[in-house]
């Protein structure tokens, strides 16, 4: 009786003890000061209030009303949305370890088979290594290089095609999108592989479904019945697997290929599928390269190169063909520069292109390609004497950065001008400038996209003189945006392209 008495006694202590530690918890919680926010609902939280196709235009509304740290429920998820330079600075310079680590989500796990890439995967070791991979092996000086030529003979190939094309209209997010796809499959695969068109189009369905409606999982993850009515999982998982079915029968191409040169192979000429397999066969890092791991990797850099190169190429001329003083500006600069009858444009020749780089620095401020920087704490921090509290998401908003009239005069006026007296780079170092991010997860592919970007944007302006097709106006140009992993134009940008120089000479005969 007594020994039963005295586990009872026990039993009743530690559920009393336990009771008392989830108050003192709970209040613990209740006591932490969060950055303001719009009101919540149940269930949903603040997600009413982000209603909208454009959720980075819906948080800069929110931003003004209650500050540049802003607190948001999104379902299950909680995130706060910073909005001004000195905080960005407070988050990926002064805090940066703390904020280095991604958001996991359902979807994107799935996506990044588990963050075994570079872009997604958690702040560790392994992401350090795979980083070092990325800088030193992948998207080296030595690789950009290497590129140099490939670079100028697609470039070249896109010019022709459009010269064919004459008078009629271009579809030009089409041909600089195309131009994107086989650049990138030519940097990592030597070639344009044979299942180039099945890869891209199970790689644009990913996107899709990163980016639509079966998206909620990643807001309910709890939630049984929202995974079922999206369904997002499955078609995600399936998408994948064709994904990898393809990386893995090029991966074993490549090392029958590699096999039947009985090792002769010089590193000078490797793409990057090359240096990958070659890392894998020596397996003297300390993560292991897998079929996997490769396919992961690919993921990251296609992904990369669509949300950088194609919507900052597709932006620059549709801002362009709206100022046409701008675009006569730099048609000259490019023109002066280069003189007449030049055949073959390469990176090198536009070291003086100043007012072309302007444009562009102009078209990334305007139009980040990624609105949205997204980074998540890794432990409790307080932020300007505001409790930030461990796993919660942080979403910088660059896009209501980069149009903050404190830091930039007419911040909606497209005026490349503005950075002629003005030393900003977007390297990371100024904050209200940062279309690459900053600090630890600083996208790494800059160099290799900013290379694509100025050689198609200089072929154009030196090849072509652009208008809007016949009967368009251009006070109703469109320049509505879309919101997937990246920011796009809404619809195609269609233009008319009318040879010019030696090309206009050709096209006559």
């Amino acid at each position: 009786m007594e020994g039963c008495l005295s586990l009872c006694l026990i039993v009743l202590s530690t559920l009393l003890a336990l009771r008392f530690i989830k108050l003192s918890t709970h209040k613990s919680k209740l006591a932490k000061k969060l950055p303001p926010g719009p009101w919540t609902l149940p269930i949903i939280g603040s997600l009413h209030h982000l209603v909208s196709a454009l959720p980075h235009r819906r948080m800069a509304d929110l931003s003004r009303r209650h500050g540049p740290l802003m607190h948001l429920k999104l379902g299950e998820i909680h995130t706060v949305v910073v909005s001004s330079a000195e905080v960005a600075e407070v988050v990926l310079k002064t805090n940066d370890l703390v904020f280095a680590s991604r958001p996991r989500s359902v979807m994107l796990d799935i996506a990044s088979n588990g963050g075994k890439g570079m872009a997604f995967a958690p702040y560790g070791e392994r992401w350090r290594q795979m980083r070092k991979l990325c800088i030193v092996e992948l998207l080296s000086s030595k690789q950009v290089k290497r590129m140099d030529g490939i670079r100028a003979e697609e470039v070249g190939r896109l010019i022709g095609s459009i010269a064919a094309s004459a008078g009629a209209t271009i579809n030009v997010s089409e041909k600089v999108a195309a131009l994107t796809h086989d650049l990138v499959s030519l940097a990592v695969f030597g070639h344009k592989f044979a299942q180039q068109e099945e890869y891209l189009r199970e790689f644009d369905q990913m996107m899709t479904l990163l980016g639509g409606s079966s998206g909620l999982v990643d807001l309910f993850p709890s939630s049984r019945l929202v995974r079922w009515i999206s369904n997002g999982e499955r078609h995600m998982g399936a998408s994948c697997v064709r994904i990898q079915r393809i990386i893995s029968d090029i991966v074993e191409g490549r090392k029958a290929a590699r096999a039947a040169r009985d090792g002769d192979f010089s590193t000078g000429g490797e793409d990057l599928l090359d240096v990958l397999i070659r890392l894998q066969e020596e397996d003297s890092l300390p993560l292991a390269i897998t079929t996997e791991t490769i396919g992961a990797i690919l993921f990251d850099m296609f992904g990369a190169a669509m949300g950088t190169t194609t919507t900052a190429l597709e932006w620059a001329m549709s801002e362009l063909i709206r100022h046409p003083e701008a675009m006569a500006k730099a048609q000259q600069e490019v023109r002066a520069l280069l003189g007449e009858d030049k055949l073959v444009i390469t990176n090198g020749d536009l070291t003086e292109a100043h007012y072309m780089r302007m444009v562009i620095k102009e078209v990334l401020r305007l139009h980040p390609p990624a609105p949205l920087l997204l980074r998540t704490t890794m432990e409790d921090c307080k932020i300007m004497g505001y409790d930030i509290l461990q796993g919660t998401n942080v979403a910088i908003n660059i896009f209501t950065i980069s149009r903050d009239s404190k830091y930039w005069r007419n911040p909606e006026e497209f005026k490349p001008e503005r950075f002629e007296n003005k030393n900003v780079n977007y390297n990371g170092t100024y904050f209200e400038f940062i279309p690459f991010g900053a600090g630890r997860r600083q996208c790494p592919g800059i160099q290799f996209s900013s290379s694509v970007v100025e050689i198609t944007l200089a072929n154009f302006l030196y090849h072509f003189d652009w208008k809007l097709p016949d009967g368009a106006s251009l006070a109703l140009f469109d320049m509505s945006e879309k919101f997937r992993m990246a920011l796009s134009r809404r619809y195609p940008l269609q233009l008319t392209a009318v040879p010019h120089g030696w090309l206009k000479a050709i096209s006559s005969n």
